[in-house]
């Protein structure tokens, strides 16, 4: 069975919720049908008519991108006009369009800790941070001999998670009691007699966006027909999310050895550096996308280089005068690396909830900008 245009996009929304995209942002559904049965699901950086071919050839009803295609409200629709002739085209082939722009941005595993991550920066923290997950603990009581299978379905829907521990939980063993009443249908007793039941009173810590769905797991996986579970609000301080990110490099390498690495893994048309290629740098600052305008909060971390793309001249200008090296790789190059990242959780996601969808990062996501050969 393949997953509907609407659980696929649940799955993304987990990832990256769309009630942190920024203000004016055209994230979500760009046109559509989310309701349609999508055996291939196809993702990109960007629409475009290559997109569309691809999407057309390996039977992928519904395409994702982190780019919106309608950035801006269409005023009107002239089939003259490339962009719209795309959108009519699509709407006519059953081509689904759906975007996740700066709530991808801003995902603690999104575009700019995904560049971190290949690049192999340690201890990563936003750049620039905007909140923090907001944390709760589940209390369940399992009958002895069920608390590995509720365990385990808490678990695969996104509870039990510290740090890169999963399956994180307490377990005591005690006695329950209750009396099913008319009307019941009990697992465990008769109606009008009262049970003494061997059961492990669980614990395990979750996010508060995850509640519904690790509910939805508890209710699935738990035998009784009425579950006797707490919910608790936690003071602790949860997963930070933002913009960008800064980490540390494992050991110290020089810029021009750190350009090499830019340059081998993200596969950009075009790379520029700025700063001694010599010096030494462990701290290092990443921006997926454009960056320019947070050179500054480089500065305020500390960083040593700041890697990002469309760097503008009077930012670059601002790092050299205060011996911030950069590294412009390009905004599309910096932004690739999250897509293998999606890619791999809605394989897990999707795996987990028995459906057989496909999912294909496009062939088409690779960079504008070429390097000029004279000859």
């Amino acid at each position: 069975m393949f997953a509907a245009g609407n659980d696929l996009v649940s799955f993304i929304d987990e990832f990256a919720p769309q009630e942190r995209a920024l203000p004016g942002d055209a994230t979500g559904l760009q046109w559509g049908d989310l309701s349609r049965e999508v055996p291939v699901l196809l993702l990109a950086l960007d629409f475009s008519a290559a997109v569309l071919k691809e999407a057309l050839r390996i039977g992928a009803p519904l395409v994702f991108t982190h780019h919106p295609f309608l950035y801006r409200p269409l005023s009107r629709i002239d089939l003259n006009d490339k962009g719209a002739a795309l959108v009519a085209q699509s709407l006519k082939e059953g081509i689904s369009l759906y975007s996740a722009h700066t709530n991808l941005d801003v995902a603690p595993r999104g575009v700019s800790h995904a560049l971190g991550e290949l690049l192999g920066l340690e201890k990563m923290q936003p750049l620039l941070s905007m909140g923090t997950e907001e944390l709760e603990k589940l209390v369940v009581f399992v009958p002895e001999g069920y608390e590995d299978r509720v365990r385990d379905a808490l678990a695969e829907a996104g509870a039990g998670w510290i740090g890169n521990y999963s399956h994180c939980t307490y377990q005591l063993l005690g006695t329950g009691t209750f009396m099913p009443r008319e009307g019941t249908s009990p697992f465990i007793g008769t109606q009008g007699a009262l049970e003494k039941v061997s059961e492990y009173r669980l614990e395990t810590i979750l996010f508060r966006r995850d509640r519904k769905r690790v509910l939805q797991a508890l209710f699935a996986a738990h035998p009784y027909e009425e579950v006797a579970y707490d919910l608790y609000p936690l003071s602790n301080e949860g997963q930070a999310w933002g913009l960008g990110t800064i980490g540390q490099l494992p050991e110290k390498v020089t810029l021009n050895e750190l350009a090499g690495r830019c340059h081998k893994l993200l596969q950009p048309g075009v790379l520029k550096i700025l700063g001694d290629p010599k010096m030494k740098i462990d701290k290092v600052a990443v921006m997926g996308g454009s960056g320019s305008e947070y050179v500054g909060h480089a500065l305020q971390k500390r960083a040593q280089v700041f890697i990002s793309g469309d760097i503008k001249f009077h930012d670059a200008q601002k790092a050299a005068s205060a011996g911030l090296a950069l590294i412009d790789a390009g905004h599309d190059a910096t932004e690739r690396p999250v897509l293998p990242v999606l890619e791999s959780y809605l394989k897990e996601r999707i795996a987990a909830a028995g459906f057989a969808t496909e999912v294909i990062i496009s062939r088409g996501t690779g960079s504008l900008w070429r390097t000029f050969d004279k000859g």
